[in-house]
């Protein structure tokens, strides 16, 4: 019998969840860097920029960017590591690859993409310096494989950062609860023509680990030191996770 697992609030067999995802990302693909914009009111740059520049990462690294989608963190980190290094752009998502690809190639900027699940990585053992993950980690249907694969792929020394929604301070819980089930699917109705997907993105954040829990998993899958930042009130954390 199939296992079940979480799809927001709902509850799928688990062979279900990657294509029931994959239809929430191909709807959004085209819009899905002006909702970031509109919802995040712009700090989604702005949390993206303190995971490039708290990094490390420097010229001639090479990184892994995970669930890159549109290509922000990727963008960032071939700036970072030169033409010495190397960047690759994976997602599993087509739509969100080729939005991603398309835009960076419009700015002139020509860094390897794969399609690729994070659960099976197509890459050596030892490979890269940093492996970075977006807005993505709580969409895979095996998060342990997911960050096992990513430790797997690193090499010793290396970091991962896993940039993602978590668990809101309290005190701003109630209205945090009431923009994300009220304003945003009506926005991603208004902007994408797509409500539903707003309101399982909003679901899938609170069915996300919290902070702790998230920090555990990363040990559990092999990193030898992790520690997490909160940024805006919790409603977002940047864990780092070292491989010994």
């Amino acid at each position: 019998m199939d296992k079940t697992t979480h799809f927001g609030y709902k509850t799928v067999a688990e062979s279900e969840k990657a294509s029931k995802v994959a239809e929430v990302f191909h709807s959004v693909a085209g819009k899905y860097d002006v909702m970031n914009d509109l919802m995040s009111g712009g700090l989604h740059r702005v949390w993206k920029h303190f995971t490039l520049t708290t990094s490390g990462v420097r010229a001639g690294d090479k990184v892994l960017d995970i669930a890159g989608g549109t290509g922000d963190l990727a963008r960032g980190w071939a700036k970072r590591v030169g033409k010495s290094g190397e960047v690759w752009l994976t997602d599993i998502n087509s739509s969100m690859l080729t939005v991603g690809r398309d835009r960076l190639l419009d700015e002139g900027m020509i860094l390897p993409v794969s399609l690729a699940d994070a659960e099976k990585l197509p890459f050596p053992d030892n490979y890269f310096d940093a492996v970075s993950v977006a807005f993505g980690l709580r969409n895979m249907t095996h998060k342990d494989a997911a960050l096992k694969e990513m430790c797997r792929v690193l090499k010793p020394g290396g970091k991962l950062f896993v940039l993602e929604f978590s668990k809101v301070w309290k005190p701003l819980s109630p209205l945090y609860d009431f923009y994300s089930f009220k304003a945003l699917p009506i926005m991603g109705k208004l902007v994408a023509n797509d409500a539903d997907s707003y309101q399982y993105l909003a679901e899938s954040i609170r069915m996300h680990p919290d902070q702790e829990t998230l920090k555990q998993m990363m040990l559990d899958a092999g990193f030898g030191k992790v520690d997490y930042h909160n940024l805006t009130g919790g409603v977002v954390a940047l864990h780092k996770g070292v491989k010994f």
